[in-house]
């Protein structure tokens, strides 16, 4: 009598020389932080940035001149706003100067960017010098040149055959040119960092490629290095937009608003209101109608431009 007997099947396992697929890494591997990584910015944020604007709108709503118990007023100071034309002008000049900002500082910045980003002789030296104004604040920096641009001791008052009269300061026109060029002189060299970081980020290989194809040095400017700024240039625009509605350091020691108010824009408009008159009710209501502008101005920006579609390549990269 024979016995027969058989084998169990094998378990199923990987064969033999194969790998096995590792488990796809989840957000703690890869070193993202949680939301307790945050929470004391968002603490600081909050007691620093939303509690004091929650007080200004809700100051915006009252009379108080410092002194005595705010008073509740409704829409009073809202209503007078709408009628004054100091407001609407104000307005109109933030704008004014805020589009100055951009079509100046954009193209300076972009082609000293790229140039910063280059191998030049002596780039480094001259870059260093550049970067000077930037380590200025707009007080010092507004003090300056309110001092080189005086009419009596200034550069104005040695050069008649090229200002006149020498008072830059007494027409609205010269006036405004002379705000647009000091900021320029001392925030373009911030915008230009932005454009020479994306710059030394664009891959090599896209200028070798061109270079077989026979692409000239402008051709690669407009069709390789342009079109890669596109993200950094959207930044730098949100930037200038919001420095440009906020600004006030610069008009008030330069121009003080004048000559009359020809130079008054929205945010020196809330400091007289504010700080001068000791209307603190409609300067918190200037002060609110800025930071709705801004938001919505950068918000549009971003969704226009289609950069809130962005990803980066690195993003989840430990």
């Amino acid at each position: 009598m024979t016995t027969k007997t058989t084998s169990a099947p094998p378990a199923a396992g990987p064969r033999k020389g194969s790998r096995r697929r590792p488990p796809a890494p989840s957000a703690t591997q890869v070193g993202r932080p949680g939301f307790a990584w945050a929470l004391p910015a968002a603490v600081f944020f909050a007691l620093f940035a939303i509690t004091p604007l929650i007080m200004v709108a809700v100051l915006s709503f009252m009379t108080w001149d410092g002194l005595s118990s705010p008073q509740f007023v409704g829409m009073d100071n809202w209503s007078r706003l709408m009628d004054d034309p100091v407001m609407l002008k104000s307005i109109w000049l933030t704008l004014l100067l805020t589009v100055l900002g951009v079509v100046i500082q954009t193209p300076l910045s972009i082609v000293l960017g790229v140039w910063a980003a280059g191998h030049q002789r002596n780039r480094a030296v001259l870059s260093v010098i550049y970067f000077i104004p930037l380590l200025l604040s707009a007080t010092a920096v507004s003090v300056l040149w309110r001092a080189l641009l005086d009419p009596n001791f200034g550069i104005p008052a040695d050069a008649t055959w090229l200002f006149g009269d020498g008072n830059l300061f007494g027409e609205q026109a010269t006036a405004i040119g002379v705000l647009a060029f000091v900021s320029t002189w001392q925030f373009t060299p911030f915008h230009t960092l932005i454009y020479q970081g994306a710059a030394r980020a664009i891959p090599h290989v896209l200028y070798q490629a061109a270079e077989i194809d026979g692409a000239g040095r402008y051709r690669q400017f407009f069709h390789i290095t342009l079109p890669q700024l596109r993200n950094a240039m959207i930044t730098s625009m949100i930037l200038m937009i919001v420095g440009g509605l906020t600004t006030f350091e610069t008009v008030l020691i330069l121009t003080q608003g004048g000559p009359g108010t020809d130079t008054t824009i929205s945010a020196y408009y809330m400091y007289d209101k504010a700080f001068k008159s000791f209307d603190y009710g409609t300067g918190s209501a200037i002060a609110l109608v800025l930071v709705v502008a801004a938001t919505i101005i950068s918000l549009i920006v971003v969704r226009v431009s289609g950069y809130d579609k962005m990803r980066s390549s690195m993003e989840g990269v430990s």
